[in-house]
């Protein structure tokens, strides 16, 4: 929906609500206008039924009013006398329109100074669990999210097994655009292979003020542009279309902003003609050859370790004298190199043309790619058969045109023609993002399709809370030397495990001391 169709449906709203309770409003000692006037008359409804004006806030945040609509309902029946089982019961399954039969058909009597207690346990408890709800679905939206990492792709960098906190302040908060969802799950509901949302209505893009802007590698969380998942749904299609917001969360590290010229060089990420120089922390792998003397024997199951080699980015194969590693680090290499029986370590660089690479011109592949210019909001380029195949998608996915509705591309000959209209430039309407993995040979990114739009962001890892090791024992399968520990920031990772836990028996000590001051000083 676009925002016009968003008004225009807001101000129905406002007409549904007057004209189902202006008659309460009266009997509650307001003006019948009150009830009309969009906003204030929310505002006006807290007083009547005794709950506080900011909760008019919540009755505008995405996926929050889902939960705050029913609990307006149920406390504007109970103003009114209408506190039965059956009363609650047919004010939600009508979506609040039991209050029009109210309004207009029964004796109305404005109780203004009920009791706002919950009546007793059961109550109290649904009471406390949808404040709950709310404030999780709050900080889960618009603060901080949980995410686990589920492959290898920045290896070294973030481990499967780990658990992030992801802020969505670092580059704004991103307002939910679709409308109608469950709280705190994502795109499935959890042990089903039902959709946890309703693709309509959709909400504009709209991101609030962040602190920062993406920069060159930072590892960032976003929506996979390609995501249809048909798998998790109906199994007898190929794919399902899903809003932007419900795409399924990736995370890779950004290697080109906005307005950048990209190229790959032998597996070597070029930005404007200079390598890319990356954090200490991030390890690019790539994969290797390592020749063997065949005579020498050499302790692999030690290597392995030694290397920090994983499962998933260890061995690929064995022949008779070569071994090929398909993640390895350049440091690690080297240090190979110096092993008796390996007689040399070879990084293996793609060569010819590789199908699947983007934009699909048949001319690259994983290794050797580019230039390619990152768009770049505002920025205008030329529209050629030869440079469609790079901005095809932006045009006919990710934007839309003046109207809101998508773009018409057809391309006759060398004639382009967009919305009726021949065209010979375009001009990109929202920023783009090039994100790659550290796992050069095992990372499905931007080298497969392209660019990420800003609309797709969703945020940046600050925090492993957490990490498991699926491969340990007991307690050696937590990774005690990451819990703790930031993902960015110079030098080598520093759990801080040991200060949360010093502060946490200080929290509980100074509690202890100070509950036994109080009834030291409640006994004089």
């Amino acid at each position: 929906m676009t925002l016009y169709q968003w008004f225009v449906f807001f101000l129905l709203v406002q007409i549904v609500h007057f004209l189902g309770t202006w008659k309460l409003y009266e009997s509650a000692g307001r003006k019948r206008w009150e009830a009309a006037i969009p906003v204030y008359n929310a505002i006006v409804l807290m007083k009547i039924i005794g709950r506080p004006t900011w909760w008019t806030v919540l009755l505008f945040i995405p996926i929050i009013n889902l939960i705050m609509f029913p609990v307006i309902w149920i406390e504007t029946l109970r103003s009114f006398g209408k506190k039965s089982s059956l009363d609650t019961f047919l004010g939600i399954i009508t979506f609040g329109l039991y209050i029009y039969y109210i309004n207009y058909t029964q004796k109305l009597d404005y109780i203004a100074d009920r009791s706002l207690q919950p009546e007793n346990k059961t109550a109290d408890t649904v009471s406390s669990l949808l404040f709950a709800v709310i404030v999780a679905t709050l900080v889960h939206t618009y603060f901080i999210q949980p995410y686990t990492i589920p492959t290898s792709s920045l290896e070294k960098s973030l481990l499967i097994g780990d658990f992030l906190f992801v802020s969505k302040m670092n580059y704004g908060a991103r307002v939910p655009m679709t409308t109608v969802a469950l709280p705190m799950v994502h795109d499935s509901i959890p042990f089903t292979k039902r959709k946890s949302y309703l693709n309509w209505p959709q909400l504009p893009y709209l991101r609030l003020p962040g602190f920062q802007t993406i920069d060159r590698t930072d590892i960032v969380v976003f929506n996979w542009p390609v995501d249809t998942v048909y798998k998790f749904f109906d199994t007898s299609k190929r794919h399902v279309l899903k809003p932007v917001d419900k795409k399924s969360n990736y995370v890779k590290r950004c290697v080109g902003v906005p307005g950048d010229s990209l190229s790959i060089k032998d597996g070597i990420v070029y930005i404007d003609g200079k390598i890319l120089v990356m954090p200490e922390r991030a390890k690019p792998q790539y994969s290797y050859a390592v020749a063997l003397d065949g005579k020498t024997p050499i302790d692999f199951e030690y290597l392995i370790k030694d290397l920090d080699i994983t499962d998933e980015a260890g061995f690929k194969s064995e022949l008779r004298d070569t071994l090929f590693l398909k993640a390895l680090t350049a440091a690690g290499a080297e240090r190979l190199k110096n092993v008796p029986g390996i007689v040399s370590v070879t990084r293996q660089i793609s060569s010819g043309v590789e199908d699947g690479i983007f934009p699909d011109i048949h001319k690259w592949n994983r290794d050797n790619l580019g230039p390619i210019y990152i768009p770049q909001k505002g920025k205008t380029v030329a529209l050629t058969t030869e440079t469609l195949p790079f901005y095809k998608r932006i045009i006919t996915e990710y934007e839309k045109n003046d109207n809101g509705k998508k773009n018409d591309l057809k391309v006759t000959g060398n004639e382009i023609r967009l919305n009726g209209a021949i065209v010979k430039n375009y001009t990109f309407k929202q920023n783009y993002y090039w994100m790659m993995g550290d796992n050069r040979h095992n990372s499905e990114d931007s080298r497969y399709w392209g660019f990420v739009p800003e609309d797709h962001i969703v945020g940046k890892p600050i925090f492993i809370w957490m990490s498991w090791d699926t491969n340990g024992k007991w307690l050696s399968k937590i990774r005690w030397d990451r819990v703790f520990t930031t993902v960015s920031g110079e030098g080598q990772p520093q759990s801080y495990f040991k200060l949360f836990l010093l502060g946490l028996v200080a929290f509980f000590v100074g509690e202890y001391f100070w509950k036994k001051r109080k009834e030291r000083k409640a006994n004089v």
